[in-house]
């Protein structure tokens, strides 16, 4: 009998096993198409040849694929965990979702962080070198030699970058103990490298989200249809009908040797054209989407600004005064034992509101930046070199989306595997510090981006605005281009 029922569990066990394996593959592989497809809307078309770089680019565009996917995978990590939480609890013998169960969501995380690792330490920069390599000297050019090139360079890397963390190691701490863990590759370098690099992404993510959550305003002002509160679109349309006229006759009476002209006047036509597209927009939306659409959005974002802020801010008073509150803290109850919000199942929704909502930002944020400007990619556009390179960057911040969300207090949920093991996730002091670095950056940027106005019209009264003291000329709610082809401020 014993040794039927140790037969009987080594086959559970493997069923389980092959279970859950498909079930990873079946998402990753979702993942992966939907992440080739939305790199395949940005790629350069001109960079589909037909000889050896063509091969290169199609294998950088793989690993690019793989990279998009997996970084897609770490921001429905969390997610994921809180919604099948919340279903375990409320259908605990339910036999149609046996499949899902603690031992899967570990795994989810185990393979989110091996995933990253791999992307971050090797396939992206096997990507980025094998695309500019081009051979020793030599050496018969071909596939072959750039990947001895690639590889080369790959190794000098891990050497640069290994004996980097053993000089911050060293110098952070000195003793006997961690010297003889420095020499514990697998166990010690990766862990702290991967550790670094997470406080890097949150970091990021800090100087991203912030500004983000400011800018959410301004791109929904964008996408959506605003009210036309005295305002006359037939008028607009006409003016706009003229000039593009008269542009049009101004370009066909050039001639072609004024080359300087002609172009500035096709870069003015083509803005003229792109405002005439939007005032027909407008004048075709209906009169909910116009009064009803936009203001309902713009109060749903505030309102889950609100949230936010308000959120970290009861979450630095737990710091303050419980130590369970801290991401590295002690464990709470397993997967489908107790729910993590107060709300139940509609807390749980609303964090996962919050989680998508806090990435979506940190994303807009990232490309606000003026360091980050020439970064975006292009429709149809963007070079592999450049698709690498975002790839990097998005899956820098969604590797530490789960961190910054446990730490800010957005959800209570534990960070599992090697998420949960980052040294300086049980630092009180840095934890507490990157909260109020949160709360305070956040509200001022709120605070600059509902100023904009006022301080405009403050520093055209004082004539301080020929000094350019108010940098708002990325804010398009600022300054839009009127009918008559000038720049108008509201």
């Amino acid at each position: 009998m014993e040794g039927q029922d140790e037969v009987s569990a080594r086959e559970q066990h493997f069923h389980s096993q092959v279970r859950e394996s498909t079930i990873c593959f079946l998402l990753f592989a979702i993942l992966y198409i939907v992440s080739y497809f939305i790199i395949i809307r940005y790629k350069r078309k001109s960079d589909e040849q037909e000889d050896e770089d063509a091969v290169v680019n199609r294998i950088s565009l793989f690993l690019s694929t793989f990279t998009l996917a997996v970084s897609a995978g770490a921001v429905l990590l969390l997610p994921f965990s809180i919604i099948s939480n919340e279903i375990l609890l409320a259908f605990p013998q339910n036999y149609y979702i046996q499949w899902l169960n603690g031992s899967l969501i570990h795994g989810l995380w185990n393979l989110a962080s091996l995933f990253s690792n791999l992307c971050l330490f090797v396939l992206m920069p096997f990507a980025f070198f094998f695309l500019e390599s081009e051979g020793f000297a030599g050496l018969k050019k071909g596939i072959r030699a750039r990947i001895l090139e690639t590889l080369v360079m790959l190794l000098l890397l891990a050497l640069l970058i290994l004996g980097m963390v053993w000089v911050a190691s060293a110098l952070i701490d000195s003793d006997a103990a961690s010297m003889e863990s420095l020499y514990d590759l697998w166990e010690f370098y990766l862990p702290y490298l991967y550790s670094c690099i997470s406080l890097m992404g949150c970091l990021l993510l800090l100087l991203c989200t912030p500004v983000g959550l400011s800018r959410m305003f301004t791109v929904m002002g964008q996408l959506l249809v605003k009210p036309a509160i005295l305002e006359d679109l037939d008028e607009q349309i006409y003016m706009i009908t003229l000039e593009e006229e008269a542009l049009q006759r101004r370009l066909h009476g050039l001639s072609s040797s004024v080359e300087y002209n002609v172009m500035e006047l096709e870069q003015e036509l083509e803005n003229v054209k792109i405002l005439k597209t939007k005032l027909e927009r407008r004048k075709k939306a209906s009169a909910w989407e116009r009064n009803l659409v936009y203001p309902a959005v713009m109060v749903l974002l505030l309102i889950e600004t609100s949230i936010s802020v308000l959120l970290v801010a009861c979450n630095i008073l737990c710091l303050l005064v419980d130590e369970t509150a801290m991401p590295k803290g002690t464990r709470g109850p397993g997967i489908g034992s107790a729910s993590l919000s107060t709300f139940g199942f509609v807390g749980a929704a609303l964090e996962i509101i919050l989680i998508f909502y806090l990435m979506v930002s940190s994303v807009v944020g990232f490309y606000s930046l003026r360091f980050f400007g020439n970064f975006t990619p292009k429709k149809d556009d963007t070079t592999m070199t450049k698709i690498i390179g975002n790839c990097v960057s998005i899956l820098v911040l969604s590797s530490a989306l789960p961190v910054m969300s446990r730490t800010l207090g957005i959800t209570r949920f534990d960070l599992l595997g090697d998420f949960g093991r980052f040294n300086w996730l049980g630092n009180f002091y840095i934890v507490l510090s990157y909260n109020l670095l949160f709360a305070i950056m956040t509200t001022l940027c709120l605070i600059r981006k509902f100023t904009s106005a006022v301080r405009e019209e403050l520093f055209k009264a004082l004539g301080l605005h020929k000094l350019h003291l108010s940098d708002t000329s990325r804010d398009s709610e600022t300054t839009k281009p009127s009918a008559n082809g000038h720049q108008k401020a509201l």
